[in-house]
């Protein structure tokens, strides 16, 4: 990139095959949502929803593919991008942003009373999906408020489109009590709604941890959210491929969509002894030389990697001095030949044969790799490669 100093770089060919290794898993009627909340998990929104919604995914063409998203704003820029796909907002709708959802045709999560009341009232009401609390305890219907739920909906006409719940910890497969104990859960919350003359066509409960470890819970949709960008939700999910329980699984791997790149803007020599950054938390035990990158924690580059983080210059890694500043972060190339101005650094990804990945970073600062990819600044340049 010549007019950059950082950029994000979107590779297509790494979310296709993320996309078809889930859809193996899948039956033929099984939907697959793609989650795109959040700025896709720091991928870029926009170009990740063109991606899926393009014919460069022939696989999905075969599917009724939906995207997940957290505000109504996210919906409203995907519907002026001209993103047709029916489109799912998982997070709190406002009251005066409903009406905005029936116009443009986005199916809203309604998973309370005020918000069930507030689209009784619309004259044109946006299509929902009822969300039930099945024990995450965050957003839903308690189980001991779904008699008093049906009554509502019948009371006002009104018809959800889908029924669905989130399991609180699917991902890990030490402990499968939890989620069983959920989807049981919910499968009696459906047959409450059919047995009442309800019938959601969608019902889903599966996000990528389930999805992998829990089949019997793929049921009309899933929501593969971190599993599209190459990441598996957890260290235990991801050793699952040489678990004998999951010999047959047909899945091969995933593949990190994104890599962090940034231009050296300066190199020089310091000698033994030298303070590096804020408050000199730092002193290089020999003369060094070092190259002064243009990002910091404004960027998204935490704060924490301050001393531990590592990029990777000409192949190998280059590790972090002193603090990293708002927008500059400093790194050690002494054992780098030939480091000058302008060369590529890469923060998260592949550069030869070496990698730095998020869970690798977020690792190291006691955080999850959800975190330290949303947390990428959304107005870096991004592109598709």
């Amino acid at each position: 990139m010549k007019d950059v100093r950082t950029w994000i770089e979107i590779d297509a060919k790494p979310l296709r095959h993320n996309a078809e290794q889930f859809l193996r898993l899948l039956p033929p009627a099984t939907r697959l949502m793609a989650v795109i909340k959040s700025n896709a998990y720091g991928h870029g929104l926009v170009q990740v929803a063109n991606l899926l919604a393009s014919n460069q995914l022939p696989v999905i063409g075969n599917h009724s593919l939906w995207f997940g998203v957290d505000s109504i704003v996210e919906a409203l820029r995907l519907r002026r991008e001209g993103i047709r796909n029916p489109i799912l907002v998982l997070g709190y709708t406002l009251p005066s942003r409903l009406a905005e959802a029936g116009t443009n045709g986005i199916v809203l999560t309604v998973s309370n009373f005020d918000a069930l009341k507030a689209i009784a009232g619309l004259r044109k009401r946006p299509p929902i999906h009822i969300k039930i609390d099945t024990g995450m305890h965050r957003q839903g219907f308690l189980a001991q408020d779904v008699s008093k739920l049906l009554n509502f909906l019948k009371r006002f006409k009104i018809a959800p489109q889908g029924i669905y719940t989130h399991f609180a910890s699917a991902k890990d497969p030490a402990y499968p009590e939890y989620t069983t104990s959920q989807l049981g859960q919910f499968k009696k919350v459906v047959l409450a709604f059919r047995q009442s003359g309800l019938r959601p066509p969608v019902c889903h409960t599966a996000a990528t941890g389930g999805t992998l470890l829990f089949p019997e819970s793929h049921l009309d949709m899933v929501r593969i959210g971190m599993g599209l960008y190459g990441y598996w939700p957890s260290p235990e999910s991801g050793a699952l491929l040489s678990v004998p329980k999951f010999k047959n699984l047909k899945f091969k791997d995933l593949q990190p969509v994104l890599t962090w790149k940034a231009v050296v803007g300066e190199v020089k020599e310091i000698p033994k002894g030298s303070p590096v950054g804020y408050d000199g938390t730092e002193r290089v035990k020999r003369a060094a030389k070092i190259a002064v990158l243009p990002v910091g924690y404004w960027h998204g580059y935490d704060r924490g990697l301050s001393g531990i983080g590592e990029v990777l210059i000409r192949g190998r890694r280059a590790k972090v001095l002193g603090r990293v500043s708002m927008d500059m972060t400093v790194v050690d190339v002494s054992g780098i030949p030939s480091v000058k101005v302008g060369d590529e650094s890469v923060l998260i990804g592949r550069q030869g044969k070496e990698a730095v990945w998020a869970d690798e970073l977020a690792e190291k600062i006691g955080t999850a790799h959800y975190e330290f990819l949303t947390r990428i600044n959304p107005l870096i340049h991004r592109i598709i490669v």
